[in-house]
């Protein structure tokens, strides 16, 4: 759980209840997608797709590539790849399955759960491999790199939390290696 300090104070009490009332918002929000989802998936002519994967979705891997063939310091700095991808790849493959064909529609939800959870901390661990070389390249201290990665792993859990839900019709939708149930 994370701990907030507001004003010198340690208030993870007020964290967890926010947490607590977050997950059941999620769940109110996203359990009948999940409902679909399953009764999708245990449909006679219903089969899962073979695996593909667009690296980090959204856009997020095509805009890298694009930028790093423009911008030569991002390229030699970081690749032609965002250095996270194979992160979002893993998630990808969770993200395809969405369980199996007998998840239930709550397993399915805290499936999603744990992948996004593990999407975010595999971004954080690359940035805190990287913490050395990147420090060096922008004159930075290590709490400083550790903070821009933070943030770039919250903010690709807060976009697959609010964009990966399923029965979109997304490409990056959960369970989006079976039919769309839409």
């Amino acid at each position: 759980m994370a701990i907030i300090l507001i004003g010198g104070s340690c208030n993870a009490e007020k964290n967890g209840a926010a947490e607590a009332n977050n997950n059941s918002l999620e769940r109110k929000l996203e359990i009948g997608r999940h409902e679909k989802l399953a009764v999708i998936k245990k449909q006679a002519d219903s089969h899962l797709a073979d695996f593909f994967t667009d690296g980090c979705s959204g856009g997020l891997s095509a805009g890298w590539e694009y930028l790093a063939g423009k911008v030569q310091n991002l390229q030699s700095v970081h690749g032609t790849r965002p250095p996270w991808e194979s992160c979002c790849i893993e998630h990808d493959k969770l993200y395809h399955s969405a369980g199996t064909m007998e998840t239930s529609a709550e397993q399915s939800f805290t499936l999603r759960q744990q992948a996004d959870m593990g999407l975010k901390s595999c971004v954080f661990e690359t940035g805190a491999i990287r913490v050395p070389e990147l420090a060096a390249e922008y004159d930075l201290s290590s709490k400083e790199v550790e903070l821009v990665y933070t943030a770039i792993a919250e903010l690709m859990y807060r976009a697959v939390r609010l964009g990966g839900m399923p029965c979109t019709g997304f490409s990056w939708r959960w369970g989006y290696g079976w039919p769309s149930c839409e």
